[in-house]
């Protein structure tokens, strides 16, 4: 037993050893009080699986060390290959300190470049400082400093991270990159410019940059045209599909929109963006005002062409400013001639006055609402508090004209009709209605309420007194009083 444990310790002895396999010269040295051999041409040491060339060396015998110089080449097996100008090599702890130019390869792997190297063999950790470069099949990885672990082939970057791929460029102070599963991860707030010149921000998370996918936590984008951040981030590149999840917000910076959800998902290469979950708009108006608009999902579709550029809402859509109200199915926005669409059942108020239509359109000039056009069934109720009745407009089509936020005209055309509760100017008591059929008619406002009508081609009108009034005179045929309907802007705006 004894025997077998000498054995076995000077077998590990001698693993430990470094030994001088060639040199063309050799000459011996004392350097303080420590005795040396000074190697010359074509050197040669191995220990183990590893094998250093260099064109001359101090090999310290006693110390177990080797101080090399000159086209200093450093091989483990026929995976790693290191070069460099100077090394200073640890036979006892086998960690090697290399300096300038050095070149760390393993094979097939990566590449790293750096002027200060220290490579322990014992755990496979090449570290770096004073900068250094890794270089592999898809991305370029410099910081200040850095290790490469060669067992897992783990890098971290530290301090000034700058990743660089023909598709983008990364910032960072801190990331790490694992060169055989070509995966970065974010550790640090990251930078990342893509070359279209979009900029993205993430906090955490994962990118794997041979399958182009990413699946990132805390994250903000922005182009020349928007703006994105969420909490969650899955990024596919290659299928060019990208859903972002919790607190989703993308604004437009040329319209002055912001749309708002829980969850969204982008095609870019058909340039169309959905928002849902808790999805509602906010689009800020040159009054100071804001219109929010809410709806089950909303839709973004870009385009080069600015005439198809479209925001789309689809069911339950709400809309809430502090002047205005709706509801409807469904909505389009144009984005080129700022009409907003509304279908199915749309149905609009503005101070005490309701409208409704088969379809409902509004021109936004100047990010303020100037006309209002309702096709096919238009009505316009306007509630009289002072009587509790409704003063009524009917007709084919109509078109309300908006000024100081407030109804200030509207046109009747085609079988329009009219309904005109008169009150005494003193008392305000009700001394009738007015009816009045004609082909077209202008209806005028003040200050929101009905003020005065013009009948055009053939009116028919008639006064009929309080006492001759009964409950169907007072309205006209497709009558639909929905102020339970009208939202409120905790109705539009989710938290």
């Amino acid at each position: 037993m004894v025997m077998l444990l000498l054995i076995l310790s000077f077998e590990s002895l001698a693993q430990k050893r470094v030994k001088l396999e060639h040199a063309d010269r050799l000459k011996r040295g004392v350097r303080d009080n420590e005795k040396y051999e000074r190697l010359l041409g074509n050197v040669v040491f191995t220990q183990n699986k590893t094998t250093i060339y260099c064109d001359s060396a101090h090999f310290f015998k006693e110390k177990n060390s080797i101080t090399a110089f000159g086209r200093i080449r450093i091989t483990e097996g026929d995976s790693v290959t290191v070069t460099a100008n100077n090394l200073e090599y640890d036979g006892n702890l086998r960690k090697a300190k290399l300096r300038k130019n050095v070149v760390f390869t393993k094979l097939a792997t990566a590449t790293l470049y750096t002027d200060y190297l220290d490579y322990d063999r014992p755990t496979n950790l090449a570290y770096y400082f004073n900068n250094g470069k890794l270089v592999d099949s898809v991305n370029v990885l410099t910081s200040t400093k850095g290790y490469y672990n060669l067992n897992n082939n783990l890098s971290a970057f530290k301090k000034e991270v700058v990743v660089t791929n023909p598709d983008y460029t990364m910032y960072a102070d801190s990331l790490q990159y694992n060169s055989k599963s070509k995966i970065i991860y974010f550790v640090t707030p990251t930078t990342v410019i893509d070359k279209d010149s979009a900029k993205f921000i993430y906090q955490q998370g994962q990118y794997n940059t041979q399958e182009k996918k990413s699946d990132l936590k805390e994250g903000a984008g922005e182009s020349l045209s928007y703006k994105i951040s969420g909490n969650q981030y899955s990024l596919d590149d290659q299928k060019k599909i990208y859903r972002v999840r919790g607190n989703v917000v993308m604004t437009s910076k040329e319209q002055n929109l912001i749309i708002y959800g829980q969850a969204s998902d982008a095609y870019r290469s058909q340039n169309i963006a959905k928002v849902y979950n808790n999805a509602y708009l906010a689009k800020i108006t040159d009054e100071g005002d804001t219109l929010f608009l809410s709806a089950d999902t909303l839709v973004s579709i870009d385009s080069t062409d600015p005439k198809k550029k479209r925001v789309l809402a689809y069911h339950n859509v709400k809309i809430f400013k502090k002047d205005l109200q709706g509801i409807a199915d469904s909505l389009e926005y144009r984005l080129a001639d700022s009409l907003l669409v509304f279908y199915k059942k749309p149905v609009l108020w503005t101070n005490d006055n309701q409208m409704s239509a088969d379809s409902v359109s509004m021109q936004i000039e100047n990010n303020t609402i100037r006309r209002i056009f309702l096709k096919t069934n238009a009505f316009v109720v306007s509630e009289d508090t002072t009587i509790h009745d409704f003063n009524q407009i009917k007709g084919r089509t109509m078109i309300a004209e908006i000024k100081n936020r407030k109804i200030d005209r509207v046109q009747v055309n085609g079988n329009a009709e009219n309904l005109y509760f008169a009150l005494d100017e003193k008392t305000k008591a009700m001394m009738g209605m007015n009816k009045m059929i004609s082909s077209s008619i202008l209806i005028k406002f003040k200050e929101g309420k009905l003020f005065t009508f013009h009948a055009y081609v053939k009116p028919e009108a008639k006064f009929i007194p309080p006492h001759e009034l009964t409950p169907e005179d007072k309205k006209l045929k497709g009558f639909n009083w929905q102020l339970d309907k009208r939202p409120k802007k905790e109705d539009v705006v989710k938290n």
